[in-house]
């Protein structure tokens, strides 16, 4: 990582502000944009930006009981608020750059109503090395995405898509792409940039697929 606002990965930190909401994923270089309007959250965004500017995005767990604070998965991502602006009706709408995955350790007592966890960061030391290559054939990877969009009605901007390496590519569609939550945990949770490129191309020909069988019917 060479921007010089970011965090040395030894420096991270152990406890962080966790963000918990379905189907909404950051990944290691990604932007993803939130608007944050409820008090416990905005609680976390006025506190996060009076130090590190860093909290985690993390799924709740489907599988567990409805609660108001269901468990979480065991995977999340962090970012770090790189701009952010308020409004007149009191929200924030701030741009969170992902900046490394981390495992669940344990959850802390919330505080001004937000959650918070012990980040265990050690396995994703990789997410430092964002100049990984992927073992896909991008031509048919990008035929595989096209079609994917093309079932499903989503745009791409296809002559951005050229300029970013196969890390940015992977970890930009993953977290953007209107994948099912669970395809999303998925994808946070493989370790290696190959193991998640291809769960992503099995996602968009599955995806495509059963589409297409809908529409035929």
């Amino acid at each position: 990582m060479t921007n010089p606002f970011t965090p040395r990965f030894e420096s991270l930190p152990s406890i962080l502000a966790v963000f918990p909401l379905s189907g909404a994923i950051v990944m290691p270089g990604t932007q993803l944009p939130l608007n944050i309007f409820e008090p416990r959250y905005l609680n976390l965004v006025l506190d996060t930006l009076r130090d590190e500017r860093l909290f985690g995005m993390i799924q709740p767990d489907p599988s567990a009981p409805e609660t108001q604070d269901p468990p979480l998965y065991r995977t999340g991502c962090a970012g770090r608020i790189t701009s952010f602006s308020e409004t007149t009706d009191g929200r924030i709408v701030l741009v969170l750059t992902g900046l490394c995955r981390f495992d669940v350790r344990e959850e802390l007592p919330s505080v001004r109503g937000y959650r918070r966890i012990v980040a265990d960061w050690s396995r994703f030391a990789g997410d430092y090395q964002p100049t990984a290559t992927a073992e896909v054939e991008r031509p048919q990877f990008l035929n595989q995405l096209r079609a994917y969009c093309d079932c499903r009605g989503v745009e791409v901007p296809w002559g951005d898509l050229d300029s970013l390496n196969d890390a940015d590519l992977i970890n930009l569609l993953a977290a953007h792409l209107p994948l099912h939550p669970g395809d999303k945990q998925a994808l946070v949770e493989a370790i290696e940039l190959d193991q998640r490129a291809k769960l992503l191309a099995a996602f968009l020909e599955l995806g495509a697929t059963h589409e297409g069988d809908r529409r035929r019917h």
